[in-house]
């Protein structure tokens, strides 16, 4: 019996390949896309999206991740480029950034991932849902100056995500509305139960039909006037003479670079935004997977680090691990990292044999795909859990979502996180203990129950409850369930002892260094050169 682990490729063919498809129909114009906006030769992000899926799809332990070149890198690709006056150049920087990612991944960097909470990880798949949702409208309708793998809020056209869903009134295609709708259609009811119950469609994925009648009703179109889809509304590759003509594309490092130090710095950036962008992609398609099978961090790194510098060597753009290709993976139904290889070779297949067949798709079947896909990530069941979790899961998930939005994926995150550690360090601070005031045989006592957890976060909060308590008053204070006190805190409550002797107070302890670390001497004990009876 197959592990959940470790499934076979051999035996899952009949779900990868299906799969495999449609990622690469995902890939495809994202690839085409994101080295558009990152102002880079097309065939470089074609050339990272194989790299991708062929080297790092071999190499990495992820069932169902999917690398390729990122949205979230192009930004600072295009400046790269520029700044350091070539791209040429710029591949030097992306050869060094993989092998600083290949020593990351052996000193282990790869435990950085286990440090988001899970409502950052659910936020950053709903952002890039509802971005991948909003960003494919225009394209629904027909408006395609902005670059299909552009996810940025402020975009190459100068208006921003809201901005161009009224700009694209202006510029309404009417045979590419009906092919989208018409892909829109395949799509969902591709996804019924009613459909389901076909085997055929378990052959033959909905986004491959939707391809199929996108390239029919674009060639009827053609012929219809008013309803002709122009050029610029279909995907768009590099069409070779020869196969001299389609190595002589590619770009090679300039490696007397290698002498100047803002290509070092250049690559330190692009490592540490990268791997920061693959581990967050791990652990939200972890949590996608419905086997619930663990990606090994530190060897991932490792395999992007062998990508990115397979990529530097042959003219490609830097890669990381995406969601957008991972989440169509496992929304296909991927079964093993096989969807993830073949996808890479149906990549490099396109671009050497069959590149004037795909520049008959029109982009509006492939925002179609890429609306269903943004969907699934932002679907109103995930809102409705994180809501029923409470605040502290909430306010993070949040916030994380609208930083996506309105700036950009790693402004998200890193927004997310502050609310999240906020959250954490205003709950350490405010509830540390329990504390109860009761009159026993005429006289009052004070009764303090100490949290679970009191760490030195909580020193402030202990301290001025003690400093408050009244004179001549009986308190007593109980650590039996506690499972861990800081130092620090047992200090505060020592000093409150010998302190409290010249104030007529009357101070009990309960378990206080039981189970604890080794309470260190207080102040007056070091002073006294001697320990007081509750040290004995």
């Amino acid at each position: 019996m197959e592990s959940n682990n470790k499934l076979s490729p051999f035996k899952n063919f009949k779900h990868d390949i299906p799969a495999s498809i449609v990622v690469f129909l995902v890939a495809m114009p994202l690839c085409l896309g994101i080295a558009l906006a990152s102002g880079a030769p097309l065939l470089a992000g074609l050339i990272t999206g194989i790299i991708g899926g062929i080297v790092v799809g071999v190499l990495s332990g992820s069932p169902l991740g999917v690398s390729g070149p990122a949205a979230g890198l192009a930004v600072i690709v295009l400046n790269a480029i520029t700044d350091l006056g070539g791209f040429e150049i710029f591949l030097v920087a992306v050869i060094l950034a993989g092998i600083i990612q290949v020593i990351m991944g052996f000193a282990k960097a790869g435990i950085v991932a286990y440090f988001f909470p899970s409502s950052v990880i659910h936020g950053m798949l709903a952002g890039i849902g509802i971005i991948i949702f909003l960003k494919q409208i225009p394209h629904i309708f027909g408006y395609d100056k902005v670059p299909i793998g552009d996810f940025a809020f402020l975009q190459s056209d100068g208006l921003n995500t809201f901005g161009e869903l009224l700009n694209m009134l202006n510029f309404i295609s009417p045979g590419v509305i009906i092919v989208s709708a018409v892909s829109l259609t395949i799509l969902i009811l591709w996804e019924t139960k009613f459909f389901k119950a076909f085997k055929f469609t378990k052959l033959i994925q909905g986004p491959l039909v939707a391809v199929v009648v996108g390239i029919v009703l674009s060639w009827v179109f053609s012929s219809i006037p008013g309803f002709r889809i122009s050029a610029d509304h279909m995907v768009s590759l590099p069409v070779p003479d020869s196969i001299d003509g389609f190595f002589s594309n590619f770009s090679l490092p300039d490696f007397n670079a290698l002498l100047r130090p803002d290509v070092y710095i250049t690559a330190i950036i692009i490592a540490v935004v990268a791997s920061l962008e693959t581990l967050l992609c791990v652990e939200a398609t972890d949590k996608l997977d419905e086997l619930k099978r663990v990606t090994p961090t530190n060897r991932e790194l490792k395999a992007q680090g062998i990508g990115n510098i397979i990529a530097g060597f042959v003219g490609g753009l830097p890669l990381t691990q995406v969601i957008v290709r991972s989440s169509a993976n496992q929304q296909s139904g991927g079964k093993t990292k096989a969807s993830t290889i073949i996808h890479g070779f149906l990549l490099l297949l396109s671009i050497i044999a069959i590149p004037k067949v795909l520049n008959l798709i029109p982009l509006g079947v492939l925002a179609a795909i890429l609306l269903v896909v943004g969907y699934k990530l932002a679907k109103p069941a995930l809102f409705k859990k994180m809501y029923s979790q409470g605040r502290s899961q909430l306010a993070p998930f949040l916030v994380t979502i609208t930083g996506i939005v309105f700036t950009d994926l790693l402004m998200g995150i890193i927004l997310g996180m502050v609310v999240a550690v906020s959250i954490i360090l205003y709950n350490n601070f405010r509830i540390p203990y329990r504390m109860q005031r009761e009159n026993l045989e005429g006289k009052d006592e004070i009764k303090i129950v100490l949290a679970e957890d009191v760490t030195f976060l909580n020193k402030a909060s202990i301290l001025k409850t003690l400093d408050q308590v009244p004179n001549n008053i009986s308190v007593e204070i109980d650590a039996s369930n506690t499972k861990f006190i800081h130092y620090d805190v047992i200090e505060i409550i020592q000093d409150f002892e010998v302190n409290a002797k010249h104030r007529g107070i009357q101070v009990k302890t309960i378990n206080l260094n039981k189970g604890k670390q080794e309470r260190p001497l207080s102040h007056f004990e070091l002073v006294n050169g001697k320990e007081n009876e509750n040290t004995k």
